[in-house]
């Protein structure tokens, strides 16, 4: 018995060796992109974009067959790492939180634990403006010595709480204190509950620096601040007295704090250091 064996037609061949290369070239190209072989991806650059102390970061890590299945790994410096979707297999565009100030590793992985780059990256201590009917003043927030009162301000002030509040209580070599009430000296409504006193920090009440005031009770800082006008030791934390928590200092604006404490003082509704030249926060915001 005779077998015929039949031929594909020449224009049916072509078309299965075009599919065969097509499949291996989808399948390289998948496995350079995201897939555990191929390519080994590279970072050539890493630039912040936005690097500020908690807010949102943007940083761009630029080079070659990235994925945005890496890891990156910051040691809680920079929270809840992720990549944007407009991120490309050149330019992965990284979002995290920041939660610490200062200097911190960038640590990036791919999906199986190799490590692709690693940089160090600052985070500057925050800084918040203030401006007032007098002039303007910038404090500069110090996270790492006390946490929960820096945190507690920003809260404050990124959400305007201290837009149209006085400077209320003027009182020329000590401090100048406000934050907390409204023309007529009234208090403004919004106050967040209190919070742990943190005055045991190694922070002291010198001139120039920026402290929570509170009531008698040690852990009932709110929203005002005081600024001191002059070295003021004896507010600070000792084993006899409980202190008052500084979280900060200015760093522009000493003669916007030295033109407030000139001002002459009356009393009103209680406040025996009450300004009789009303002296408003028009804003504060962060800066840096």
């Amino acid at each position: 018995m005779e077998v015929k064996i039949r031929t594909l037609p020449s224009t049916l061949l072509y078309m299965l060796h075009i599919k065969f290369f097509l499949s291996v070239a989808l399948a390289l190209l998948i496995a350079g992109c995201g897939g555990g072989t191929g390519f080994q991806p590279t970072i050539t650059g890493v630039k912040p974009e936005t690097l500020q102390y908690g807010k949102s970061a943007t940083i761009f890590l630029g080079g070659k067959d990235l994925r945005s299945n890496m890891v990156v790994e910051t040691n809680g410096a920079c929270i809840n790492p992720s990549f944007t979707s407009n991120s490309t297999t050149d330019t992965l565009v990284l979002n995290c939180l920041v939660k610490l100030a200062g200097n911190f590793t960038l640590t990036v992985k791919t999906e199986a634990g190799v490590v692709v780059n690693t940089t160090i990256l600052t985070v500057p201590k925050p800084q918040v403006g203030i401006l007032t009917s007098l002039g303007n003043i910038v404090m500069e927030l110090d996270p790492a010595a006390a946490p929960i009162t820096v945190n507690n301000f920003l809260s404050y002030a990124n959400s305007g709480f201290y837009s149209n509040t006085l400077f209320h209580r003027v009182m020329s070599g000590f401090v100048i204190q406000g934050g907390g009430y409204t023309t007529g000296m009234v208090k403004k409504e919004g106050q967040k509950d209190p919070i742990i006193l943190e005055s045991n920090n190694g922070l002291s009440n010198l001139r120039g620096t920026v402290a929570m005031a509170r009531t008698d009770v040690p852990d009932s800082a709110t929203s005002e601040f005081f600024i001191n006008h002059v070295d003021n030791l004896f507010l600070n934390y000792s084993t006899t007295s409980a202190g008052y928590a500084v979280f900060g200092k200015v760093v522009q604006g000493m003669d916007v704090v030295d033109a407030i404490a000139a001002k002459a003082t009356g009393m009103l509704n209680g406040e025996k250091s009450l300004p009789l030249e009303e002296i408003t926060i028009t804003g504060a915001f962060q800066i840096k």
